[in-house]
C-alpha cells in the first residue's frame, strides 16, 4: 500500500529523480499540476495537503516516465503554442516556442483585413494553422499531413478550440492541393540531417522520426516543397519555412534557385536564424 504524502514531499522526491533534466523543479510542478488539475500557485499555497493514494500512484508513474526522458507534453497530452492549449500525442511533433516565429511572420506579411488563403504543409498537431486561423478568422486555411494519426490530432484540436476555418487534408504536400491558389504556403518541415547526433538526445528521441529527418543534409523536404509550390501561389504570394539555425543561407539559395524573389531570414526569440521566406513574382 502506498503511504500518504504531501504536495511538498512529492515535489521534493520527484526533483531528486530528475537529475538529468535541465528543469527538474518545473517538470515536477507541471506533472503534479496535471495530476491534481490545479495551478502552480495552489501547490505552494497548500504544501502540506495530502495526495490520495491514487494521485500519489499516478504521480509516481509519471515521474518514472519523465526520468526515462519521455517528454512532459507526451505525459500530460498538452502543450501550449501561441495563445492556444493543444492536444499532443506521440504521433505528432511537440510544438515549440521557436516555431511561433512562423506565425509572427505570416501575420506581419498581410494586413489584418485582408482575407487570405493559406496552406500549412505537414501540419502535425495543427499548431501553426490553428494559431493563424484563431488570430485571423477571416482567413481560409488548408492544413495537410501524410499521417492519418496527425490529421486526427489536428482535427481534434480544431474541434476543442472551436476553430472552423481550416480544411484538414490527408496527403503528400502539394499533390493534394488541386487547383487552389494561395497567398501563403507555410511549413515547419523535417529539417534534421539523418546522422545528426541530436537525434539521440532530449525529447526528439521520442518524437516521430518522419517529422524530424530529411535526408543527408536535412534539406530534402525543403527542396521538394520549394520545387513544387510556386504554381500554387498567387502572384506576390509567399513561401515560408522553419529551418535549422545553420541552414538559412542554404534555404535562401534553394528559394532563389526555384525562382522565388527577395528571400529573407528572420531570427527566433533566442536570436537564431530560424525562418526564411520569399515571394512569387507579382
Amino acid at each position: 500500500m502506498i503511504e500518504a504524502t504531501t504536495i511538498f514531499e512529492s515535489l521534493k522526491d520527484a526533483v531528486k529523480k530528475f537529475g538529468s533534466s535541465p528543469t527538474p523543479e518545473l517538470d515536477a510542478e507541471i506533472l503534479l499540476e496535471y495530476i491534481l488539475s490545479q495551478t502552480k500557485a495552489y501547490l505552494y499555497v497548500n504544501p502540506d495537503k495530502l495526495l490520495t493514494s491514487t494521485q500519489h500512484q499516478q504521480f509516481i508513474e509519471l515521474v518514472e516516465s519523465r526520468a526515462q526522458g519521455i517528454p512532459i507534453a507526451y505525459l500530460t497530452g498538452h502543450q501550449g503554442f501561441w495563445d492556444l492549449d493543444l492536444l499532443v500525442t506521440r504521433d505528432v511533433l511537440i510544438p515549440r516556442p521557436e516555431t511561433e516565429i512562423l506565425v509572427e511572420i505570416a501575420l506581419e506579411l498581410f494586413l489584418a483585413e485582408k482575407s487570405c488563403v493559406v496552406a500549412d504543409l505537414g501540419t502535425g498537431s495543427g499548431a501553426i494553422a490553428l494559431a493563424l486561423a484563431h488570430a485571423r478568422p477571416n482567413w481560409q486555411l488548408i492544413a495537410m499531413d501524410n499521417s492519418t494519426a496527425a490529421v486526427s490530432v489536428a482535427k481534434q484540436n480544431a474541434d476543442n478550440l472551436k476553430i472552423n476555418n481550416i480544411n484538414f487534408i490527408l496527403g503528400d504536400f502539394c499533390k493534394s492541393l488541386l487547383e487552389e491558389k494561395f497567398d501563403l504556403i507555410i511549413s515547419n518541415p523535417p529539417y534534421i540531417a539523418e546522422n545528426d547526433p541530436h537525434l539521440t538526445q532530449g525529447d526528439v528521441r521520442f518524437e516521430p522520426r518522419s517529422a524530424l529527418v530529411a535526408g543527408h543534409d536535412g534539406l530534402d523536404v525543403i527542396r521538394k516543397i520549394a520545387a513544387i509550390s510556386l504554381p500554387y501561389l498567387k502572384p506576390g504570394g509567399y513561401l515560408l519555412f522553419e529551418h535549422g539555425c545553420d541552414q538559412a543561407e542554404q534555404v535562401r539559395s534553394i528559394l532563389v534557385e526555384h525562382d522565388y524573389q527577395e528571400p529573407v531570414t528572420k531570427a527566433d526569440l533566442a536570436g537564431h536564424p530560424r525562418a526564411s521566406y520569399a515571394r512569387k513574382e507579382a
